[in-house]
């Protein structure tokens, strides 16, 4: 199970040792003394009067995380075994259902199911939101508590009840447990010159896989290859760089994104090196309401930068920068510290990013219309023509439309675009 906190960079804050003081300007902030005072009565009172003892440790440890659950939905306290699950995370090999996920309104919400995965498997979908863990009530339970019911042994099952926007009454879906090892890249050809890339998360290695992955539809393309469609739908982020990467693989120039916060550690800025991989070929970029974090911003960058046209549904809107800040030998603490901003100074916190043409969820199915036609072809005593050859292609983009409606409209659109381009 992976929660939704991955988009972090490695900031100066990252790197600052365990124990360290705190800077010089937040040092100089005032105490507020009255507010210590009432804090302090309040764990007095518990001491002394909650009817069971409860452990000093315990008691200051559930403060600090109040404290960061009520900033926003991805500031967090990290014990030593939630730092290294985020650390799994970034590599891309963790135990668990598959799921990326967030608090809102005190539920467990599906960021996005991973590709390949239990959950997605089982039917899991972006949006749902998970109230019960094997009948017991998730409401109340911070996401770190939800998480933990979530994991365990390889093997075992869970039942998540759902409540899905649709659905007349909650859905119980039973998920078995396993050891996720997410494959972040995965390519294909469409109809021989037309490429097909999925990034299901955003992992260190990443763009490495991207640009080797390219290269292979390159080489096998026939006449080279004429255009991708990126896939980014279901993607629930990842890591800042990673994102970063991507972006550049596919512009020449320019401002990939940046980051604005209070200090001078969160002003980040990052620029494309220089050095398109598919040479101004055209993209298509597919994008739903699960694509969040590090996948808007690799879409808000194409688009800005006119690189792709961005197809599908608005995206989930995560526009945040978090933090990780060793405290004491083994803890942290995962603070919001920046909102990023697209390179034409959009923030998309909360909004999302709006794709350049919209696509409804549909599903379609095929119709048999070959009894309702006539062609020149079925005439009797027609004309023959020498030099046609067979038709082909339909029933491979028939195919896909009922497998893939998005991703066919994608195709068609990509073809369009390459023919434009055509000397």
């Amino acid at each position: 199970m992976r929660r939704s906190w991955t988009l972090w960079p490695i900031l100066a804050l990252l790197a600052m040792p365990a124990g360290a003081e705190a800077p010089d300007d937040a040092a100089a902030e005032p105490v507020p003394l009255e507010e210590l005072r009432l804090f302090a009565e309040v764990f007095s009172r518990i001491k002394k009067h909650y009817v069971d003892e409860v452990d000093d440790r315990q008691l200051l440890e559930d403060a600090i995380h109040g404290m960061l659950d009520g900033l926003d939905p991805h500031s967090a306290f990290l014990s030593s075994s939630d730092f290294d699950d985020l650390r799994e995370d970034t590599r891309g090999e963790f135990g668990g259902l598959g799921l990326e996920v967030g608090m809102e309104d005190g539920f467990v919400k599906v960021i996005a199911p991973i590709d390949d995965t239990p959950a997605q498997k089982a039917g899991v979908k972006a949006g749902d939101y998970i109230i019960r863990l094997d009948g017991k009530p998730l409401k109340g339970l911070s996401l770190n508590e939800a998480v933990e019911l979530m994991r365990g042994k390889p093997g075992s099952t869970v039942k998540l009840t759902i409540m899905r926007d649709g659905a007349e009454k909650p859905l119980n879906i039973t998920v078995r447990r396993a050891v996720i090892r997410v494959k972040s890249v995965k390519v294909r050809l469409l109809d021989k010159d037309y490429g097909y890339v999925r990034i299901a998360s955003f992992q260190e290695r990443t763009a490495d896989d991207l640009l080797r992955a390219i290269r292979r539809l390159q080489r096998k393309a026939d006449d080279g290859l004429r255009g991708i469609v990126l896939d980014l739908r279901n993607n629930p982020g990842g890591v800042l760089d990673a994102a970063v990467a991507v972006s550049d693989a596919f512009l020449d120039r320019g401002r990939v994104v940046s980051a604005s916060g209070r200090t001078d550690e969160s002003q980040l800025e990052f620029d494309a090196q220089g050095g398109d991989v598919l040479e101004g070929a055209p993209m298509v970029v597919l994008v739903d309401e699960g694509s969040a974090s590090a996948s808007e911003i690799v879409a808000g960058a194409l688009q800005d930068h006119q690189r792709a046209v961005i197809m599908g549904r608005r995206t989930f809107g995560k526009g945040s920068v978090q933090t990780i800040v060793p405290i004491g030998k083994k803890a942290a603490i995962k603070i919001t510290t920046a909102r990023y901003y697209t390179p034409s100074g959009r923030s998309i916190q909360a909004s999302g990013i709006e794709p350049d043409i919209v696509l409804a969820s549909v599903k379609v199915e095929l119709t048999d219309s070959s009894q309702d036609t006539v062609r020149e072809s079925q005439l009797e005593g027609h004309l023959t023509n020498d030099a046609a050859g067979e038709a082909t292609g339909e029933e491979d983009a028939a195919g896909l439309v009922a497998e893939d409606y998005a991703l066919a409209e994608a195709l068609n659109l990509l073809k369009g675009l390459a023919i434009l381009k055509r000397p």
